[in-house]
């Protein structure tokens, strides 16, 4: 693990001096995660790994019927006989992206695929939180459902996990739901960042399709050419968000593909664009969602085309941090570690993230971590890159992190 500088304006913590002291099995943890990093929905080796991390911890374990997730409740002992259990949520995604690592680690991926934005990381640190509270068990005035999460690149496993019984896991409501995301670039190592309110953007796929008629290149007149259409619809669709909505609202619309023809002098019968539109909320992406089928409809019917425009399922909604627990989390992140430590985020980030779904059902906070590998990190390579390179020493800290907030939370819950 690299050295760098932890901030000495507050004490340790019990829950982060007991971080530290496994950090290094984390790391280790963390290592063999990275080297077999798996894709969606269906994680097995993934899964088998977590499952055995957890064991001789005292968990209550199930495992995802449609999907390799594991859910783990962890029950605190100082609940009064009769009381009620109030419970929290705590979550680490696990999967990984198609992407062929550049990253000069010996400890890089094995099949083709990269952790290239930090989930093994998030998996290492909530399993150091349960190892945390486990140890913490009889100052725990409730339970803590831990959520390993597969799909959250993509196609969504929150939701999968909620209808599978989630947020039920513990017997009762789950009463708040916290996670951290680790970023390679932006800030400098060990820094948390977050906002209240939005913080990422929701994101909704579009596929256009415009249908014409196919001819030859030399006589346009007979056919019904669908291209200048379908190109019109993607300039139009820029125009409409610059003349339709509220700067300070923001909505992105982004066609990241379009294709069209066989050959250079054959109209063919149809084009098809796909685009993603991102927004900061409700009545944004509403309005976007009708502008853009309008728009779309009505050029077609201006040339005299049909039009088929659809959106794919599941799309994340905008996650939105509840403003009571981001101020705890928060807090919790400054008396832990310093107040020199943590960054107010002055806007949203237009990405978005599948723990979007949970908060649509129970309040919660998403902080964000430096795990920065490289001394400038204006210059590092941001997630998702195939060089984004995670330096892991931060694994104590978001260990102690996931531990204290859940610790803190029951505290202010329990009657």
């Amino acid at each position: 693990m690299s050295t760098w500088s932890r901030a000495t304006g507050a004490a340790p913590s019990p829950s982060l001096e007991m971080a530290r002291s496994i950090g290094s099995e984390l790391v280790g943890l963390r290592r063999r995660l990275h080297q077999v990093p798996e894709i969606g929905l269906d994680l097995p080796q993934t899964q088998a790994l977590v499952l055995e991390a957890l064991e001789g911890l005292g968990l209550e374990v199930t495992t995802g019927r449609a999907l390799s997730s594991v859910v783990a409740v962890l029950r605190g002992a100082a609940v009064p006989e009769g009381a009620p259990r109030p419970s929290v949520l705590l979550r680490g995604d696990m999967d990984a992206l198609p992407v062929t690592e550049e990253v000069e680690v010996d400890y890089r991926s094995t099949n083709g695929a990269m952790h290239a934005c930090g989930h093994d990381l998030h998996v290492a640190a909530l399993v150091g939180a349960a190892r945390i509270l486990a140890e913490r068990r009889d100052e725990l005035a409730g339970d803590v459902v831990l959520m390993f999460q597969p799909g959250e690149e993509g196609p969504g496993g929150a939701a999968v996990m909620i209808e599978e019984g989630l947020l039920e896991a513990s017997g009762t409501p789950v009463s708040a739901a916290y996670t951290l995301h680790v970023f390679s670039a932006e800030h400098s190592l060990g820094t948390w960042f977050g906002r209240p309110g939005p913080q990422m953007a929701a994101a909704d796929e579009m596929t256009v399709r415009v249908i014409g008629q196919g001819g030859h290149g030399s006589q346009p007149h007979r056919a019904s050419d669908p291209i200048p259409a379908a190109c019109e619809m993607v300039l139009a669709l820029q125009t409409r968000v610059t003349r339709g909505f509220d700067v300070f609202d923001p909505v992105v619309v982004t066609v990241g593909r379009f294709a069209a023809g066989t050959k250079d002098n054959i109209i063919p019968d149809d084009a098809v664009f796909e685009g993603t539109v991102r927004t900061l909320s409700t009545a944004a992406r509403t309005q976007a969602i009708a502008d853009i089928e309008r728009a779309c409809r009505g050029i077609a019917h201006a040339h005299g085309l049909e039009v088929e425009i659809t959106w794919a399922s599941g799309a994340y909604p905008v996650t939105v941090n509840d403003e009571a627990e981001f101020d705890l989390a928060r807090d919790t992140v400054v008396d832990l570690f310093g107040a020199d430590r943590w960054v107010d985020m002055a806007n949203p980030e237009l990405g978005s993230e599948d723990m979007a779904v949970v908060f649509e059902h129970v309040p919660g906070a998403y902080l964000n971590l430096s795990a920065c590998a490289t001394g400038d990190p204006e210059l590092a390579d941001d997630n998702h890159s195939p060089r984004a390179a995670f330096d892991d020493s931060v694994l104590p800290d978001a260990a102690a992190y996931l531990a204290e907030v859940a610790l803190r939370r029951l505290a202010v819950a329990a009657p």
